[in-house]
C-alpha cells in the first residue's frame, strides 16, 4: 500500500485560456487578469501542499491577426518567466465558424495546448517532480491524464494525486472540475487576493 508523503509536492498546470473564459463567467473579468505564481500558491496553502513549479499554458495570436491581444500576450508571458513561471505557448489558428443567427465569424482556436499539458503533466509523475499535479482547468479532454497518473500510482505503489481548480460563482452553471480529479472550487474573495496588479494592456513589462 502507498504511503502518503508528509510533505506533498506540487506542480501547478495552467490552461490560460480555459482560466480566463471560467473566470469571465463566473466573477465578469474582461481580460485574463489573474497572476499564476499567486494563484497556484493560494491554493497550495489551502491545501497543505508544497508548490514547486507553476506551469503556464496558452495560445497567442499573431501580432497580425490581433495585434493588441499580441502585445497584452507578449508581456504578461514575459512577466510570468521573470517570476519562475514555466510559460508555453503556440500560435492561434483561424477558422470561419457560423454563428446562431447564420452569420459567419472568424475564430481563434488553440491547437495542442490539452495535449501539451496532459504530456507535462504525465513527465512531472513519472520522473517525480511532484506528488500532485494541480490543473487549473474544466477541460474534460484531460480527465484521461488522470486515468494514466493513477494507473502509474498503481503500478509504482506510489502516492499520487491530480485535481483540478476552477472559479465559481452563482453566475455560472458549470460547477463541475475534471472528471476522475480532486474538485477544488475557488470563490471570488479567494481568486481577488491573486489578480495581477497590471493588466498589459498598455504596459509594463520591456
Amino acid at each position: 500500500m502507498s504511503v502518503e508523503p508528509e510533505v506533498k509536492r506540487a506542480v501547478a498546470f495552467f490552461d490560460g485560456q480555459n482560466l480566463f473564459h471560467a473566470v469571465k463567467n463566473a466573477f465578469g473579468y474582461k481580460y485574463p487578469n489573474y497572476d499564476p505564481a499567486k494563484l497556484a500558491k493560494a491554493v497550495c496553502v489551502t491545501k497543505g501542499w508544497t508548490l514547486k513549479q507553476a506551469r503556464f499554458y496558452t495560445g497567442v495570436p499573431s501580432a497580425d491577426d490581433n495585434q493588441a491581444w499580441n502585445s497584452f500576450w507578449t508581456r504578461k508571458l514575459l512577466t510570468m518567466s521573470r517570476a519562475g513561471v514555466h510559460v508555453y505557448s503556440r500560435p492561434l489558428r483561424y477558422r470561419n465558424k457560423v454563428g446562431l443567427n447564420g452569420t459567419t465569424v472568424l475564430v481563434g482556436e488553440e491547437k495542442g495546448i490539452d495535449v501539451r499539458i496532459a504530456i507535462d503533466i504525465l513527465s512531472c509523475a513519472i520522473k517525480g517532480y511532484c506528488d500532485v499535479a494541480l490543473v487549473f482547468s474544466q477541460d474534460q479532454d484531460l480527465s484521461e491524464v488522470a486515468d494514466e497518473v493513477r494507473a502509474l500510482a498503481n503500478q509504482e505503489n506510489r502516492w499520487l494525486k491530480i485535481a483540478s481548480a476552477y472559479p465559481v460563482s452563482a453566475a455560472v452553471a458549470n460547477r463541475r472540475g475534471i472528471n476522475k480529479t480532486d474538485w477544488i472550487k475557488i470563490d471570488r474573495v479567494a481568486y481577488d487576493a491573486c489578480i495581477d496588479p497590471w493588466d498589459y494592456r498598455a504596459g509594463p513589462a520591456t
